[in-house]
C-alpha cells in the first residue's frame, strides 16, 4: 500500500472508531486528525468534506459485504429447492463474517448510529447505494412466503435486520466462551439467528 493509500486508510479507521464512540455530529475533525495522526489538509485531500468521509466509511465495509451477499444469493435465487433458511444464510453469514473481520463489529455500531440519529441524508445514501440488495432479497423472501402481504413481509424483514445488527454489534448477553473458537461461536450465532429468523418470517 502506497503512502497516500495508507493515509486514507488510517483516516477511515480513525473515523470509524470515533463515529462509533461519539456519533457523526459528536466527532469533530480536530478529534479525527489527532486520532489518525494527520492534518486537516490530508482529510480534505482524500475526502473533500466530512459528509464524504462518512459515506466512505460506509462504502469501505458495505461494498464488500453486499458483494458477498449478492454472490451467495445468485447461487440459490429462484431455484425450486431453495429454502427460507438458505436465503437467510446468504443474508446473515456474510454479515457475521464482516462483524468478526478487522473492526467489523465496531462498524456495526456506526451503522446502528446511522439509524438511531435519524440522519436523512445518510439514510438516502444507504438506500441509493445498497437498497437494491434488500430489494432482491425481499423478492426471494416473497417468492418463498407467498401468503404474506407486502406490508407484513417488510415488517418481519425489518425485525430480522434489527436482530442481525444486534448480533453483529456484540451487544448481546451471550458472549463467546473461552473454550469456544471464534469460528465456532460465529457459526453458532448464525445457526441460532437463522432458525429464529425463519420462524419469525414464516409464522402464521
Amino acid at each position: 500500500m502506497n503512502s497516500s493509500a495508507n493515509t486514507k486508510e488510517r483516516i477511515l479507521t480513525a473515523a470509524e472508531a470515533l463515529f462509533a464512540q461519539r456519533g457523526f455530529e459528536g466527532a469533530s475533525l480536530r478529534q479525527l486528525t489527532a486520532a489518525a495522526g494527520v492534518n486537516l489538509a490530508a482529510v480534505n485531500y482524500h475526502f473533500g468534506s466530512k459528509d464524504n468521509l462518512v459515506e466512505e466509511v460506509f462504502k469501505r465495509r458495505l461494498d464488500q459485504l453486499n458483494a458477498r451477499r449478492m454472490a451467495a444469493l445468485r447461487q440459490i435465487a429462484g431455484l425450486a429447492e431453495t429454502s427460507l433458511e438458505d436465503v437467510l444464510g446468504a443474508f446473515i453469514r456474510p454479515a457475521l463474517d464482516l462483524s468478526h473481520d478487522g473492526g467489523g463489529g465496531l462498524f456495526m455500531r456506526v451503522l446502528a448510529r446511522a439509524f438511531a440519529e435519524h440522519d436523512d441524508s445518510l439514510r438516502k445514501f444507504l438506500s441509493d447505494n445498497y437498497g437494491h440488495v434488500m430489494r432482491q432479497f425481499t423478492a426471494e423472501f416473497a417468492r418463498l412466503l407467498p401468503d404474506l402481504s407486502k406490508e407484513e413481509l417488510y415488517w418481519r424483514i425489518d425485525l430480522v435486520t434489527g436482530a442481525l445488527t444486534h448480533a453483529m454489534s456484540g451487544f448481546g448477553i451471550i458472549q463467546r466462551k473461552s473454550d469456544v473458537s471464534e469460528v465456532t461461536h460465529r457459526e453458532q450465532t448464525a445457526a441460532h439467528l437463522i432458525r429464529f429468523a425463519a420462524a419469525g418470517l414464516s409464522a402464521p
